[in-house]
């Protein structure tokens, strides 16, 4: 019986699979073709929720007496873009120059396929880890993460699975692989400011209401001052606005509305819901200002509404799974990689609520761009670092 342990196999077959959210796409049929011969048990439940697309998902398990560790990723991809300016095509898994192209190739069917060849690797050379491995994949981490790894975590939870640690195999590092490993994520939440005011003509101001100017004055409120200047183990929070719109296609009315979205990404200086009572006093501190509305004896009247779920903020303290990780990377690159909290979420920051957890995989240069490709020499890498962090950490090696 031929086992997976050749990543790049393992990933032109992944690639293959145009699994863009929400499609499988014969991504995650791949995986379970993979997995069974190394003694995986493996579900793949359907969650579904109103207005949202089903997802299809898949939790492997190889059981062993010993601690639990759990591989989270996700098989889906986000969309190839203008496919004619893809040098190869997106979903072919072409080489050229010792490197392998497709959609998904670092974010994250490489991680995957590295660490499916890792575990190959160690059944073949050792018959199996000291413990219990899982593989946790949703189909929903580029979409609205509804119907991905929350549900699988709380379906999984419910039939008595429990871990001791997580590697979620996200492209971690910038330029170089050993760079970085992610320890924590900022927090994310987002709102949208809709101002209302009244309608008229542009060279008769006095008669109308600009909600423009309304919201140019909750927008400030909300840039300035800055929330904090950041933490230890933080950068500092930043709130970015990242639409304004009137929907006004006229150049000589006032418009009857005006809207802002916004995100902020927290540290640990706050939480989710010491933020956005932040966010609500500036808001109703700034309606009251004339600086832009003279003549003006009403507050700004607005409306503020927060959009989807806050993502929280989270630090992982967990020596054993850090520093194995560490000392795993450190053996195969010869560096030290640095613990970071930087950039934007991944389902970390659910898994977080079960276990500790840490995030690393491959360089993510090209993730999402036109041409997204992996060096071959990373993912065999990759293979060696993941396979020695199973080894140690299960006390093999």
């Amino acid at each position: 019986m031929t086992l997976p342990t050749d990543p790049a196999a393992n990933l032109a077959a992944l690639i293959r699979c145009a699994s863009v959210t929400p499609a499988e796409g014969g991504a995650l049929s791949a995986l379970e073709t993979m997995l069974k011969p190394l003694g995986f048990l493996v579900d793949r439940p359907v969650f579904s929720e109103d207005g949202t697309p089903d997802i299809e998902n898949l939790y492997a398990r190889r059981s062993g007496n010993g601690p639990h560790l759990m591989f989270a990723g996700h098989t889906d991809v986000v969309p190839v873009g203008d496919e004619a300016a893809w040098t190869h095509p997106p979903f072919a898994a072409e080489i050229a120059n010792g490197e392998m192209y497709g959609r998904g190739a670092v974010d994250m069917k490489g991680g995957i396929a590295c660490f499916i060849a890792a575990i190959a690797r160690h059944v073949e050379n050792n018959g199996g880890p000291k413990g219990t491995v899982s593989l946790l994949i949703t189909g929903d981490e580029e979409g609205p993460a509804i119907n991905g790894t929350v549900k699988l975590l709380e379906w999984a939870a419910s039939r008595g699975e429990k871990w001791d640690a997580s590697i979620v195999g996200e492209p971690t590092n910038p330029d170089a692989l050993g760079d970085m490993i992610k320890i924590g994520r900022r927090g994310s939440l987002s709102g949208s400011i809709t101002v209302s005011g009244r309608q008229g003509h542009a060279a008769y101001p006095q008669l109308a209401d600009n909600p423009v100017r309304g919201l140019i004055t909750l927008v400030d409120a909300l840039l300035h001052p800055v929330f904090d200047k950041g933490t230890k183990d933080f950068q500092p929070t930043n709130l970015e606005v990242t639409s304004i719109d009137v929907g006004n296609p006229a150049t000589n009315v006032i418009p009857a509305k005006a809207t802002a979205t916004f995100n902020i990404r927290f540290n640990d200086t706050w939480t989710a819901e010491s933020v956005q009572a932040e966010i609500h006093n500036r808001l109703d501190q700034a309606s009251k200002r004339k600086k832009y509305r003279p003549g003006k004896k009403t507050p700004v009247d607005y409306d503020l509404v927060w959009r989807d779920r806050p993502s929280h903020v989270f630090l992982t303290r967990d020596d054993k799974l850090v520093d194995t990780l560490a000392g795993s990377i450190k053996a195969a690159v010869g560096k030290k990689p640095a613990l970071s909290t930087s950039g934007g979420t991944s389902d970390a920051r659910f898994i977080k609520d079960y276990c500790p957890v840490v995030e690393f995989g491959l360089v993510g240069k090209t993730m999402h761009m036109v041409d997204e490709r992996v060096a071959l020499a990373d993912l065999e890498t990759l293979t060696r670092i993941y396979q020695r962090f199973i080894e140690d950490w299960f006390g093999q090696g």
